[in-house]
């Protein structure tokens, strides 16, 4: 079955909104490079746009009625929107479902150290990475610092044109003989990938006045007397009144802080016809904000309509915030209750009942590894929003496996909408393999099929995709939700 590249096909007027989607794409790339970022960016979003909090709504004991437009947040790393449509809810729902989070390094609770006077950050990798791959390029640091009187301070450093970067050491080529002679899982191993973060020691910037002459402050002079007691620490003392000074910080509460290591700088056009997107994350960021898009522009449809966007994936969806987690199926019972009345049956009638695309990338064909894809099988830049009808490994295992008549019922609508589509799977057979949320939302009984856009590089610090498609997702995404 053949499709054809989608660039000659576009009208002037085509070309100018794919255009406009690109760029609020890339923004949103930019201002979300964390779970907790997405959140906060999409529920911006989703306000401007009409939508309420569905907690408040509950607590006023207000009911909801069609063309109503509420959300739900989870711990700030998970959110919920939906539609309330023309249908009853028990009736079921259409579904997106993406996830936030993306495959990054992560610091640890006990991290800041000093060694031969510089000071890193020990840090344990999150998700499926390629450890070489994160070395020797500028990293920023993202995340939040949750204090004892219950405040908590964001952090995002390397971003902004003055802030500084971070990097993560490798050994020059001149002495890496034996290095170069290792597996490619063994070149940088992963208690290798600490950040370094600082080089000089607090006496240095603290030993001489000021331009005015005046006397250290409090603060200084006891910081440079903490750094006396103990020389060796030095250079880790003035990262922690780098620290103090920024953010009030104590080295105690790195315990209670959640900070991630991106890839620092923005997302940016890729080639000279600026037909691509190279930037971290997309993987899934370019499934959820395409989500979110289709979800905020649909104004009427009959059945109530989600977008779903979950944290945890590359780990497994686990934990609280995870797909696993009862998140979703508690906030179902809540919009039954608000809108049918209280009803466990009927709360299980709307999950049964609902169809779902699981929102996920797949992996682009690749002409320079083209031995590890089949090309009948695979997807293309620029052919349309990808479906994979199972994903899994092998012989399909941990796969939700999507039936005939679903797929079939998808095909007429993204034709009737003029949605370009393609089907893939991921890699060769016995080579390839891979896990969404597919199957955790296909345990309530629910229609559900991956569908996502094709990606280069995934899982890389920077990843690339074709802008075609991601405009072709938010124009398929549009029809689902008024399936």
């Amino acid at each position: 079955m053949e499709s054809k590249n989608l660039w000659s096909t576009y009208s002037t007027e085509q070309l100018e909104e794919l255009n406009r989607i690109s760029d609020k794409y890339k923004e949103c790339l930019d201002a979300g490079k964390t779970e907790r970022e997405c959140v906060e960016l999409s529920i911006r979003m989703a306000e401007k746009s009409g939508y309420r909090n569905l907690e408040e709504i509950r607590s006023s004991g207000e009911k909801l009625t069609p063309g109503d437009k509420v959300y739900a947040v989870n711990m700030n790393k998970m959110l919920a929107l939906f539609r309330i449509g023309k249908e009853p809810l028990s009736h079921g729902m259409n579904i997106l479902g993406a996830h936030i989070d993306s495959p990054r390094i992560d610091v640890k609770q006990n991290p800041l150290y000093e060694n031969e006077e510089f000071a890193y950050l020990d840090t344990h990798y999150y998700g499926g990475i390629k450890k070489y791959q994160w070395v020797a390029q500028p990293l920023s640091l993202h995340g939040v610092i949750a204090k004892k009187d219950g405040t908590v301070q964001k952090v995002s450093i390397g971003e902004e044109p003055g802030d500084p970067v971070f990097v993560i050491t490798d050994l020059l080529i001149h002495l890496a003989q034996e290095q170069m002679e290792k597996k490619a899982s063994k070149v940088i191993e992963g208690e290798k990938l600490d950040l370094l973060i600082g080089n000089r020691p607090i006496e240095e910037v603290l030993g001489a006045s000021d331009e005015d002459g005046e006397a250290e402050d409090t603060a200084a002079a006891d910081a440079k007397n903490a750094a006396k007691k103990a020389q060796k620490d030095a250079v880790k003392a003035n990262v922690l009144r780098i620290l103090k000074e920024k953010y009030d910080m104590d080295e105690e509460d790195f315990v209670s802080a959640e900070l991630e290591i991106v890839p620092a700088g923005k997302a940016r056009d890729c080639g000279l016809d600026r037909s691509m997107i190279l930037s971290y994350g997309q993987d899934d960021r370019v499934c959820a904000f395409t989500s979110l898009f289709a979800m905020l522009d649909i104004t009427d449809a009959k059945k109530t309509g989600c977008c779903l966007l979950v944290d945890k994936e590359e780990i497994g969806s686990v934990g609280a915030t995870g797909m696993h987690s009862r998140f979703f199926e508690n906030t179902v019972a809540e919009l039954i209750a608000m809108t049918e009345g209280e009803s466990e049956l009927k709360t299980r009638r709307a999950l049964s009942n609902s169809r779902m695309l699981s929102s996920d990338v797949s992996a682009a064909y690749d002409p320079m590894f083209a031995e590890a894809f089949e090309k009948r099988s695979s997807a293309f830049f620029a052919r349309g929003i990808t479906f994979n009808k199972f994903t899994g490994s092998r012989g399909k295992s941990g796969s939700n496996d999507a039936n005939a008549e679903y797929i079939a019922a998808l095909r007429k609508v993204m034709d009737d909408a003029g949605a370009a589509y393609q089907f893939s799977e991921l890699g060769r057979v016995d080579l390839g393999g891979g896990g969404t949320i597919a199957y955790i939302m296909a345990n309530y009984g629910m229609e559900v099929i991956d569908s996502g856009v094709a990606v280069l590089n995934m899982h890389a610090p920077y990843e690339v995709t074709s802008k075609a498609d991601v405009y072709e997702a938010v124009k398929g995404y549009r029809a689902f939700l008024k399936m």
